[in-house]
């Protein structure tokens, strides 16, 4: 599949989970707003009918009291007053309770002339008589009615005007407030206050607390009294962000599974771009072990015709130098080879170690001695400081041995090609530990790839140009073998100047 195919099925899937988070995240707002809306509704008809029933509460207790002042009355008289002319009749009636309270009404009506109305009764039938005496109930009918509104009015005007603070129950308040809210489905804890309309504060709650104070609801209490005597009912819910948010437990799921959908997706990418990058390093691999197995082989191939030619004169000369001729290109043959086992060998698990203790000063000098040919042949030196006052430390001759022999090997081939090769092997002690150093005057290498060469199948691009040859392993197995070592292993170079790879190794305890 093409690079450009693989981006454009991720972008794809990207805006797709893009936009199934934010449909998600748009319904989780609409679900806070509608719960939200819903909750101060609630609060606010909870509220309304507390007031509601306060005041229908103060109505009742008084109105009590006043019928008390009813049943008391003592005495109630009744007078009439005629004008001059007759034609006009004015009755007072007068209520006397036993408290000394005293109401009055009167009732003013036309009439005729007294002694012809009296006449006129006295001569009237018994229905007449009967329609009179209704007419007399009904009139005494609307002045009591008048006598208990002008005492109920007289009371709730005196109730009005009594303290906030006298004329509310706050136990009272408190438990029709919370029944209110019950009715209305909200069963979280609250905290109120009561203040007058001028902002004075007089009644907390026992255990109020400012927490949540910022989403205060507010009722008016006493509503049709004057301004200046009606109160504010404030009422505030600590765990009211709480309250919003339980509500979406539900969508919990959603938003993990939708999560771990993302890291799934962004996991494969990664791995198929990581997949599609180690496809194309392994064809440079291939490419590149093919040329390198290639060329001992085609001398190989030669030396032995020309070893079958009889028509080649077969002097002692030309014999040393095919037998040499073909021993090398086995050797060099044999040691790519051996280097593809060593990597798949120690792949997935770690290196047959065989450990014993070794003097590293002196391996060191061993294969320093064995690589000075090849150096020397093009036209370089080694420079060996071996200051290692405490050489010896537990490792595996053989693979460390490979190890330094790798490490030299690159410095050859890439070096410089207007300098001579110049190459640096130190050993030093630190506290526990001993050190060793292999620095070239080569071409060095980028920051950039300076962090990945110990990658498998990784090689430092160098353009166009394929003069070096090679697997992109020995750095990988030289990683692998100084870390199955339990050592470690860092590179420092700069493009232009050189590189140095410097080992550390625990000391024998």
């Amino acid at each position: 599949m093409k690079k450009s195919t693989i981006i454009f099925l991720g972008v794809i899937m990207g805006l797709s989970f893009a936009s199934l988070l934010l449909l998600q995240m748009r319904y989780i707002e609409e679900i806070i707003s509608t719960r939200r809306e819903h909750f101060e509704e609630s609060v606010s008809r909870s509220l309304y009918e507390t007031a509601h029933q306060l005041e229908l509460s103060e109505a009742k207790r008084y109105l009590e009291q006043g019928s008390e002042a009813l049943n008391g009355i003592a005495t109630a008289t009744d007078s009439v007053f005629v004008s001059t002319d007759s034609s006009v009749i004015q009755r007072t009636h007068q209520v006397t309770a036993k408290d000394g309270s005293v109401f009055t009404s009167r009732e003013t009506t036309a009439s005729t002339n007294l002694s012809d109305k009296y006449f006129t009764k006295k001569m009237a039938g018994n229905s007449d008589r009967q329609r009179s005496l209704q007419e007399i109930m009904a009139m005494r009918y609307a002045t009591e009615k008048n006598l208990v509104e002008e005492v109920i009015y007289s009371i709730l005007y005196t109730a009005s005007d009594r303290p906030l603070a006298e004329r509310i129950d706050f136990s009272e308040l408190d438990q029709e407030l919370k029944v209110q809210l019950s009715n209305n489905g909200i069963d979280i804890p609250y905290h109120f206050s009561v203040s007058t309309s001028n902002g004075q504060n007089i009644y907390q709650c026992a255990d109020y607390e400012s927490t949540g104070s910022e989403n205060t609801f507010t009722e008016t209490l006493f509503k049709n009294d004057p301004v200046q005597r009606s109160g504010i009912l404030k009422v505030h819910f600590p765990a009211f962000s709480k309250y919003v948010w339980r509500s979406l437990w539900f969508m919990i799921p959603s938003l993990i599974f939708t999560l771990i959908l993302l890291i799934t997706f962004i996991v494969t990418l990664v791995l198929v771009f990581r997949q599609k990058k180690l496809t194309e390093l392994k064809n440079d691999f291939i490419n590149n072990m093919t040329h390198e197995f290639k060329t001992p082989i085609s001398s190989i191939s030669l030396a032995a015709q020309m070893l079958g030619d009889d028509s080649i004169k077969k002097t002692p000369a030309l014999m040393e130098r095919l037998t040499t001729t073909i021993i090398d290109e086995t050797k060099r043959l044999r040691f790519q080879v051996e280097k593809v086992l060593q990597l798949s060998m120690y792949a997935n698990q770690q290196a047959n170690l065989h450990m014993k203790e070794v003097d590293m000063n002196e391996l060191i000098a061993g294969v320093s001695h064995t690589f000075a040919l090849k150096v020397e042949k093009n036209g370089g030196k080694i420079i060996t400081n071996l200051n290692a006052e405490d050489p010896v430390v537990c490792v595996d001759d053989m693979h460390f041995t490979n190890v330094i022999f790798n490490l030299m090997d690159n410095a050859v081939k890439y070096r410089r090609k207007d300098a001579d090769l110049e190459l640096n092997v130190e050993t030093w002690n630190e506290p526990g530990l001993l050190c060793i150093s292999i620095k070239d005057n080569g071409i060095g290498i980028k920051k950039e790839d300076l962090k990945r060469i110990f990658e498998k199948f990784y090689r430092v691009h160098t353009g166009n140009l394929h003069d070096v040859k090679g697997f992109g392993l020995g750095l990988a197995y030289v990683h692998k073998i100084v870390k199955d070592h339990k050592g470690t292993i860092v590179a420092e170079s700069e493009p232009g100047i050189g590189t140095k790879f410097i080992i550390k190794l625990k000391m024998n305890e």
